[in-house]
């Protein structure tokens, strides 16, 4: 039997818990662990995944995932994504043949693994869309923006496309995803079996889609799996990055203005 693949999955978190009503119970990140080792491609043999956790300086690690040998702390020189998302590259260096990204708040379909690593047996990165719920475990939409917990990719991707800017607050990921698309690196975006089987079709009832096409970069193709909804699931809730900036109009400036600068740099802003 072949040796399983490493794969290195890098979570930036906050160590926020997770709150039900008036309970407390664990935290984001036990659960984004918890779903991740649920993956068919672990059950199999096919991945070992070794979780890189990137946390602020002055973070206080929870006991209950201190002792964990799967576990690898990267604390942050700063109190921001990119400082923890940058840590836990660094601590990642060249350790694994894969690398994946996974936010705290987010977690993947059991067989999430097995497509991407099926996926990049011919190409260099690979994302995907994800399902939308919020607090109550209600389903809101379909979200094709490829945000972070969807991609993979070999450790040979990574150190080419490199950190993430630490200048940007909110639009770390788009920056990112220019610079790969720029890379000529062979990349491959993930949809659902229910969406919109060609692009003219896409552009009239899930423009994301198309989106992700005209401005993630020449060498993309789009490749559909079986399943019918998307393999990431993404919180939304009232402490994320998104909701924040639709309720306050200084961060929507901050954001348009991060914008402009991605489409001066790119002449796009990435997808």
């Amino acid at each position: 039997m072949s040796q399983p693949s490493s794969v290195g999955v890098i979570t930036p978190s906050r160590l926020q818990r997770i709150t039900v009503g008036a309970h407390t119970d664990a935290y984001f990140v036990d659960r984004a662990i918890t779903g991740a080792l649920a993956q068919t491609a672990v059950a199999e043999g096919r991945a070992r995944l070794t979780f890189i956790i990137g946390i602020d300086a002055d973070a206080a690690i929870p006991a209950s995932l201190a002792e964990r040998s799967d576990v690898i702390w990267a604390r942050s020189e700063t109190r921001s994504q990119a400082g923890a998302l940058n840590a836990g590259i660094d601590a990642a260096a060249d350790r694994f043949d894969y690398i994946a990204f996974l936010e705290d708040d987010d977690w993947w379909d059991p067989h999430y693994l097995t497509w991407g690593l099926n996926a990049l047996k011919r190409f260099d990165f690979v994302s995907t869309t994800q399902l939308e719920v919020d607090e109550n475990g209600t389903i809101m939409r379909i979200n094709d923006f490829p945000t972070p917990s969807g991609w993979m990719m070999p450790s040979s991707t990574l150190r080419r496309i490199g950190l993430f800017d630490p200048t940007l607050r909110w639009h770390l990921d788009n920056e990112w995803l220019g610079r790969l698309g720029d890379s000529g690196l062979r990349r491959c975006h993930l949809i659902d079996a229910l969406a919109p089987a060609t692009l003219a079709m896409a552009e009239q009832v899930r423009p994301w889609i198309a989106n992700v096409v005209h401005f993630g970069g020449k060498n993309l193709e789009l490749q559909r799996h079986t399943m019918p909804a998307p393999l990431i699931t993404r919180l939304v809730h009232s402490r994320s990055g998104m909701a924040r900036i639709a309720g306050d109009a200084a961060l929507q400036e901050q954001s348009r203005a991060e914008y402009q600068h991605l489409i001066e740099r790119f002449g796009r802003i990435p997808w």
